[in-house]
């Protein structure tokens, strides 16, 4: 009984929709290039989409592989062929004025399954429109602005995946706007949304850690502490400078009261974050970055691994090398990248004698990235990079080659 609607949806699929699908060639700008100016609060929209004929909808995507070798301290596992991530988007304008876009996310093959975003935008102004849905909060540039086929890396910032949990989404409401200026553009966004737990500082790595909200799946529908996390950003850029971001995102993330009874003070967690991204003149050097501060208030019955300070950040920098015609392939980029990143999770000092908690690491990742279009990067990668201990001990030292792929479809 489905063989025929089956087969009808793949005609269908292998015939009509390739013959009458767009792509909006605008959305195909390499990382850097300053002909198109957005902010990073657009990178939500700013992906290639597919529509076809008058389907309601618009589809996208992308997705990323690669090989790896890596060894710490003369230690190694070997070859590694990851699948990393598939990503699908389905965008619709639902009226004028209404618009719906979500990201759903397949990491490790299907080992993790995410709903990042699934937000409905009723737009009445540029500098006032309404937000809901699934957001992802704005702290910093990365968490929004983090598709693969953007960066020269195939790794993600070690201070946006272990500092700060990035794609940090959850169900949440709030307003966002612009506005233009000659050579200026002003952004800002305020949303109200799910919060962090417990598990920041109650989790297996034994210390604290924001990234380790992200596995509880109940925060789109449950607040531990019953009180929302707000999240404040806002932006400006030039366009012969570039962007600079300024964002905040706080809350109270404990239980402190059940039925009314109180159980505990309410424990907040702040967060502050810095990012740029510019273009040099003449040189063309692509520069991109960003830098947090965590305090966490940490309850005095945990020992002092659970660090209530913490600070990190990364800056990437971009060189083109090459831009010119490569086989069929117009204005193909060859890069030279180079990432420097520091996490430090524990900026506090041992009671007993003073010493500083030396929980921190470093990493240098130099690395060779070709364009053949502006939706497709292949990369090549090298990971040098210490990490120390609560006690400071000699570091374990990383390090190994990555190459791989990350490509919009």
């Amino acid at each position: 009984m489905m063989t025929r609607p089956l087969l009808g949806f793949l005609v269908f699929w292998t015939y009509w929709l390739p013959a009458h699908a767009q792509i909006d060639p605008d959305l195909l700008k390499i990382p850097g290039d300053s002909s198109k100016q957005m902010l990073n609060m657009d990178a939500v929209y700013n992906r290639p989409f597919t529509s076809a004929g008058k389907l309601p909808v618009s589809l996208g995507g992308y997705l990323e592989a690669n090989w790896q070798h890596l060894g710490t301290d003369g230690i190694s596992e070997g070859h590694q062929f990851q699948f990393r991530r598939m990503t699908l988007f389905v965008s619709s304008t639902i009226a004028r004025r209404l618009k719906f876009l979500s990201e759903l996310e397949f990491e490790d093959g299907t080992k993790e399954i995410a709903l990042e975003f699934a937000a409905l935008d009723l737009e009445w102004f540029p500098l006032l429109n309404l937000r809901g849905g699934v957001i992802l909060n704005p702290i910093g540039a990365f968490n929004q602005n983090h598709d693969g086929p953007k960066w020269e890396f195939i790794d993600r910032p070690i201070s946006a995946t272990q500092l700060l949990p990035a794609t940090w989404s959850n169900a949440g409401f709030g307003l966002y706007g612009k506005y233009n200026k000659r050579d200026w553009m002003f952004g800002y966004e305020a949303y109200l949304s799910g919060n962090f737990d417990q598990s920041i500082i109650d989790n297996g790595l034994n210390r604290t850690s924001l990234a380790e909200a992200k596995k509880n799946a109940d925060r789109f529908e449950d607040i531990h502490s019953g009180l929302p996390l707000f999240t404040l950003k806002t932006a400006a850029r030039h366009n012969q400078l570039g962007e600079v971001g300024l964002s905040y995102m706080g809350g109270v993330y404990n239980k402190y009261q059940e039925d009314g009874l109180p159980l505990d003070e309410k424990r907040r967690v702040d967060v502050f974050a810095i990012d740029f991204n510019g273009t040099l003149p003449v040189l063309n050097t692509f520069i991109t970055g960003e830098w947090a501060w965590i305090r966490v208030n940490v309850p005095p019955t945990y020992t002092e691994q659970y660090g209530n300070k913490q600070r990190g950040g990364f800056v990437d920098l971009v060189q083109p090398l090459v831009k010119k015609r490569i086989l069929e392939w117009e204005d193909a980029v060859m890069n030279l990248a180079v990432r420097l990143e520091y996490v430090d999770w524990n900026r506090n000092k041992f009671v007993s004698t003073g010493d500083p908690i030396a929980d921190h690491l470093w990493s240098l990742v130099p690395g060779l990235s070709f364009r053949p279009s502006g939706q497709t990067v292949i990369r090549l990668n090298y990971r040098i990079q210490r990490q120390w201990d609560l006690l400071g001990n000699p570091p374990a030292r990383t390090g190994g080659f990555s190459f791989g792929f990350s490509s919009y479809f």
